[in-house]
């Protein structure tokens, strides 16, 4: 009975264990199943967190891994992490995990495209493998870098810089006003045309027609289009506004006070129209009826009376506020232009005492000091932006130019230099510049204007810069102009040549064309190949007597 009764409470007590067994071990499974553990996450790019959630200046194809605490469920990936571009196109990526899936290493499936801000998001729709949330959601900016590969097929050189000057010259032929003939300020100003910068487009088209861009008859079809409209705008003593709008020859106001007479801007008109002078040297009625006509413009400039009773010239005159800006030409700056004309005017001449007291302040324009291993014989400090050795010298040579001041090719030649030595040197840390790569000078910056130079370094390389420098620092120019065609190409090179300016920093290139800075790229790179503007102003009669005047020594006068 007792053995009966135990045998009873046993089987009794294996069922219970049993049941328990059964139920609870049940019980237990579902718990566990219904737990899931959030994740979260660090990342790398390229091997390194910067602590920002911003990358700049990335290769096509960056190595970037997420690190998660929990293993993640794979399905969710598609949706979890996206790269997109900045229009908001997804881009292909392609994942990879490591340690059980808490490891994930995304790769675009193509190349990112050069210079290109891309976002890579990781969201909540990533999920962990027991179905968690993603406790730190990102959103990274990608900024991806220069592509190495070549954009265009290699030429030769010299092929290269006449495809440079062949592109560059349609700013001022195909663009032209039509109505005037003159250089438009910039590719988006309508109707408002430069006189400086119509000097400049002067001297392209002697150039274009030196190179057989055009013919030239029609180049001096256009050049006498440009002075029949000059022969009646708006004038001020001879002298011509910086601005004139190009259907009525009317001025148009640079600055508040700014809508008369700017001295400086006509002496940039007035080098290229001398310079087309001396070029066209036919016997044709066509020819010396161009000749007379531009002449007469350059006599009429009233340089003396720019004066203002004292020994220096002044920048600026309107009908309305006369002197009231008084900004006086003082060297070292890129107007020896303008002493020179006003000194070779046989109509309203200077005195060398207006040179030496105001354009060279009796000596105080020298420097002397040495930047960046190279000695500055005249100006600021650093040499300021490079178009100060730019502009009075797309027409003066200044191979063994020398006056009481300083030899210009030296000068010029150090100026350039320093600028190079610079963005090589590269004390800011700015994206992009090196020993291919450099050029500081007036140009658009992003959001406005500015002269950039070692002194004012905004990040900006501008073409011009290391272009219009072919005369004086050869190797370097080629080497910047290379990589500005063939690595470059695809955002810089367009309709006109070069745009004005880009930043590899926060990547930004310009839309903008201006006059002042495509035409010295054009002259400059011909007088580097032939000299053909230098030796034709030079070869003007005034020009020579005047610089002489003022005591100027070289082997090309």
């Amino acid at each position: 009975m007792a053995k009966c009764n135990i045998s009873k409470l046993v089987t009794s007590f294996n069922v219970l264990v049993a049941f328990l067994f059964l139920f609870g071990g049940c019980k237990k499974n579902d718990q566990t199943s219904s737990l899931s553990t959030d994740t979260s996450l660090s990342f790398t790019i390229n091997g390194t967190n910067n602590g920002s959630l911003k990358y700049t200046n990335l290769s096509g194809k960056p190595v970037i891994k997420f690190t998660f605490t929990e293993a993640i469920n794979t399905a969710t990936v598609n949706n979890g992490i996206l790269l997109k571009d900045q229009t908001g196109t997804t881009v292909t990526i392609t994942p990879a995990y490591e340690d059980g899936n808490k490891i994930i290493n995304i790769s675009p499936q193509n190349n990112l495209a050069s210079f290109t801000t891309y976002t890579l998001s990781v969201n909540e729709q990533l999920k962990s493998a027991s179905g968690g949330r993603l406790i730190n959601p990102v959103n990274i900016t990608l900024m991806s870098g220069i592509d190495e590969t070549d954009k265009f097929p290699r030429i030769s050189d010299e092929e290269l810089l006449t495809l440079v000057q062949k592109q560059t010259f349609k700013y001022f032929w195909d663009f032209g006003h039509p109505a005037s003939g003159m250089a438009r300020e910039r590719n988006t100003s309508g109707n408002t045309v430069t006189s400086g910068g119509s000097g400049f487009g002067t001297m392209a088209i002697v150039a274009g027609i030196h190179r057989n861009f055009i013919s030239r008859a029609d180049g001096l079809a256009r050049v006498q289009q440009m002075v029949n409209f000059l022969k009646t705008a708006d004038r001020f003593h001879g002298a011509y506004s910086h601005w004139i709008n190009g259907n009525t020859g009317k001025a148009i106001a640079f600055s508040a006070k700014d809508n008369g007479g700017d001295l400086v801007e006509t002496s940039l008109l007035m080098a290229g129209l001398l310079t087309a002078r001396q070029y066209f040297d036919g016997a044709t009625t066509a020819e010396t009826n161009l000749r007379n006509d531009i002449t007469t413009l350059y006599n009429q400039v009233e340089w003396s009376w720019y004066r203002n009773g004292a020994n220096s010239l002044t920048w600026h005159w309107s009908p309305d506020f006369n002197w009231d800006i008084n900004l006086k030409i003082q060297g070292w700056n890129e107007c020896l232009i303008t002493y020179v004309l006003a000194a070779s005017s046989p109509t309203y001449t200077i005195p060398k005492l207006v040179y030496d007291e105001g354009w060279a302040r009796n000596g105080a324009m020298k420097n002397g000091n040495t930047y960046y291993g190279v000695q500055l014989p005249l100006g600021s400090a650093n040499g300021g932006p490079l178009f100060l050795s730019h502009y009075s010298f797309l027409g003066i040579n200044p191979n063994g130019l020398t006056d009481a001041y300083a030899n210009y090719e030296t000068q010029n030649k150090a100026h350039a230099m320093i600028n190079y030595n610079y963005c090589v040197a590269n004390p800011a840390k700015h994206n992009g510049y090196s020993a291919d790569c450099w050029g500081l000078t007036a140009s658009d910056i992003p959001g406005g204007y500015t002269a950039s130079s070692p002194n004012n370094d905004r990040g900006v390389i501008a073409p011009t810069a290391a272009l219009a420098s072919f005369p004086y620092t050869p190797t370097q120019s080629m080497a910047a102009l290379k990589f500005f065609y063939y690595k470059l190409g695809d955002k810089i090179w367009k309709e006109y040549g070069f745009v004005d300016a880009f930043n590899l920093n926060d990547p930004w290139f310009a839309s903008s064309h201006l006059a002042i800075d495509q035409g010295p790229i054009i002259i400059m790179i011909e007088n580097h190949r032939s000299q053909l503007l230098w030796n034709l102003l030079m070869s003007a009669p005034e020009i020579k007597t005047g610089m002489a005047k003022l005591g100027f020594s070289s082997p090309n006068l």
